[in-house]
């Protein structure tokens, strides 16, 4: 049986992997996470967004059991400031996006089999970092926080939608 730590987190990422799943995503593993990212989605072939043919994203997914909500934000404080600088800034040729999942405290809870199909929790937020600056000296030990905002909830509609997007974000760049 997997410690509560290393369950939570795997449970994050099959959470991701089942929405990503519903959408009609690809889902790739880097063979090590060096880069930062969990995950590379990509939807499979044209048809999504015109001519762009396999629009990609990498995601980075951190679990959550104790969420910190202030006005309409989730208030994260997992990362530290290396993770953070591998999610920030414009200068990626694939767009990178955070994924946080909220969990319940209790693995138990984590999913549940009703007569009408099986319910996951507890809900997915994203965030892109795109905008924001990285740190010019990180440092593993100190966490920068980031403001999730509570509308940005992960499902399949709102999947699909980060892929729509992923051709206006790469726009002028060099290849």
């Amino acid at each position: 049986m997997l410690d509560s730590r290393n369950h939570q987190g795997k449970f994050g990422q099959d959470y991701v992997r089942v929405l990503a799943s519903a959408a009609g995503l690809l889902v790739y593993t880097p063979d090590l996470d060096r880069d930062g990212v969990d995950f590379l989605l990509r939807w499979p072939g044209p048809g999504l967004v015109g001519p762009a043919a396999s629009p990609a994203i990498d995601v980075q997914v951190k679990s959550w059991s104790v969420p910190k909500k202030s006005g309409g934000f989730l208030r994260f404080d997992g990362l530290n400031e290396v993770q953070f600088n591998k999610l920030a800034g414009p200068n990626f040729q694939v767009p990178r996006v955070l994924f946080v999942v909220v969990v319940p405290t209790e693995k138990d809870a984590y999913s549940e089999i009703r007569t009408e199909g099986m319910l996951l929790r507890h809900q997915a937020y994203y965030l892109s970092l795109h905008g924001e600056e990285p740190i010019s000296e990180p440092d593993k030990e100190r966490r920068r926080a980031v403001q999730v905002p509570i509308g940005n909830v992960l499902t399949v509609r709102s999947l699909q939608s980060l892929m729509r997007a992923v051709p206006a974000a790469t726009e002028g760049r060099a290849s």
